[in-house]
């Protein structure tokens, strides 16, 4: 039974899902803003989104073809790969977000 397709697939929808959730919680601060829509930043929809989204997948499949398809490893290898990678990924993710988020936040926060 050939399962390579499924888990490719299993894959890329894996790293969607990621990217999505990270975009979501790190974006969130900065698409809020302060008062009155202070500190909006609209770019987070223009270009992380698409990034995480698409990118996140893409990281995904990278990872299963070249653990999978070029070195010719275990499925269960390849999947421990791309779930470490997605991982990573998600770190990154936010820890992007996060800097690109802190002038929104610390703008709402103001004088003490």
């Amino acid at each position: 039974m050939e399962t390579r397709g499924w888990a490719a697939a299993v894959a890329v929808l894996g790293g969607a899902a990621v990217g999505f959730v990270v975009w979501g919680v790190g974006a969130a601060p900065g698409l809020t803003g302060g008062f009155e829509g202070e500190g909006q930043d609209f770019s987070l929809l223009c270009v992380e989104l698409p990034l995480m989204v698409f990118g996140m997948p893409a990281l995904g499949l990278a990872v299963w073809a070249l653990v999978a398809g070029a070195l010719r490893w275990r499925e269960g290898v390849a999947a421990l790969a791309v779930v470490g990678t997605l991982a990573l990924g998600a770190w990154g993710g936010t820890q992007w977000l996060e800097s690109r988020t802190a002038p929104a936040v610390n703008q709402r926060e103001g004088p003490l």
